[in-house]
């Protein structure tokens, strides 16, 4: 469980007023100390995300932010980020100092618990009073962890509810191939070993989709795309090849039309996001002129080489294909513009490093601001003719 991907994970933000006890709470949830914790007011600038095993629901996300009440212009920017970072929280742990009875005004759109903290400085009348008119919030108290059990208890209750789809609905959810393809089945993973490959080790949706391919009694085979030929001679059966999307031409060439082909990358865009306005978003390229600006979404931030897929072979692509020059802005990890109004169309990795929660809130800006999106092995498998083929094993 400790090796599951901060990604994969739900995700849990302490959100409230500067020195409400939030840095507190989040270290003694973790029990370590994370965050900086001060009697000075505004002492968390940023949000500090960090894993925990939350027992017995399983491995969560817990995330402290900076406080709401801070007037300064700079307490506007961090409160600014703050609430962006609630774009990823599936749960929201919205933190009040009991001795001030009243806190920020805001609203939250997703699953909180109210929780009042620093309870021991009320009197025993005052807590009675605030316990009766706030029936359903949590008291915690500096001393003792009666009330921090019962606030992992109840954390634990509200993202069970989250989880509340049938066992059989969840569980398709869950996988990338099981649904796909029935037990038993080849599989052939295409892995390229290029200059942008992490030294060592395979990318994360690599890791994932073949540990998902195992936990359905499937073979796989991994291989280079130059070896790729050969092993498709050698194996007598091959029900999927599933590639790099970058390499989609060439695997393409490669595979016979019976093997059903598509991409790590359109199995993550399946997974998260919306599948089917992914799909309808590649139509925009039509509609491209020179000069139009694209919106690039990366999930992770990395050092470019010549054969970066979205700095470098996109642009080369959509020019090459389409006959125009757009232009390219880059946003990385988290960060999401503000205003959309510039953009004609958006491009998204697979977001193996963000999660879906996330992932939704953009696409459902996108489509609020009417700005077509696609993903990034969608877009490319378009732009070279072979997207009827790429999806065919989603039908």
């Amino acid at each position: 469980m400790e090796q599951t991907p901060i990604s994969m994970r739900k995700h849990i933000a302490l959100v409230g007023d500067t020195n409400s006890g939030k840095s507190t709470l989040f270290n003694r949830l973790l029990g370590q100390d994370i965050s900086i914790v001060s009697d000075v007011s505004g002492t968390t600038t940023d949000s500090v995300i960090k894993a925990m095993e939350l027992i017995p629901y399983g491995p969560v996300a817990l995330m402290d932010t900076a406080g709401l009440s801070d007037e300064s212009e700079l307490g506007k920017q961090r409160m600014d980020k703050t609430l962006k970072t609630l774009d990823r929280a599936d749960l929201i742990l919205y933190i009040l100092d009991a001795a001030a009875h009243e806190a920020s005004a805001i609203y939250f759109s997703k699953p909180a618990v109210i929780v009042f903290n620093k309870c021991e400085l009320l009197d025993e009348d005052t807590l009675l009073w605030l316990k009766k008119e706030n029936q359903n919030a949590v008291f915690l108290s500096n001393f003792g962890n009666d009330g921090l059990e019962a606030l992992k208890a109840r954390m634990v209750e509200e993202l069970k509810k989250l989880d509340a789809p049938v066992e059989e609905e969840k569980k398709e959810e869950e996988t990338w191939v099981g649904d796909l393809l029935p037990e038993k089945s080849t599989v052939v993973l295409v892995t390229p070993i290029d200059s942008a490959a992490p030294k060592g080790r395979l990318i994360l949706p690599q890791v994932q989709i073949l540990r998902d391919c195992l936990d359905h009694n499937m073979k796989v085979m991994v291989t280079k795309e130059t070896e790729l030929k050969e092993v498709l001679d050698e194996l007598k059966k091959v029900d999927l090849v599933i590639t790099d999307s970058q390499i989609f031409p060439m695997v393409d060439e490669i595979v016979p039309k019976e093997i059903p082909l598509t991409s790590f990358s359109m199995l993550l865009a399946r997974k998260k996001g919306d599948f089917a306005q992914y799909l309808e978003g590649v139509s925009h390229f039509a509609n491209l002129k020179d000069g139009d600006a694209i919106l690039v979404l990366e999930g992770c931030t990395h050092n470019t080489t010549h054969e970066d897929i979205a700095r470098r072979k996109l642009p080369v692509l959509v020019h090459n294909k389409l006959g125009v020059g757009c232009r390219f802005f880059y946003f990385s990890g988290y960060d999401f513009p503000d205003d959309l109004s510039e953009y004609k169309m958006a491009l998204s990795c697979g977001m193996c490093m963000i999660n879906k929660q996330e992932v939704e809130t953009r696409m459902k800006r996108l489509k609020e601001a009417n700005i077509p999106v696609s993903n990034y092995g969608v877009a490319i498998a378009y732009l070279n003719g072979i997207l009827d083929r790429a999806t065919e094993i989603f039908k």
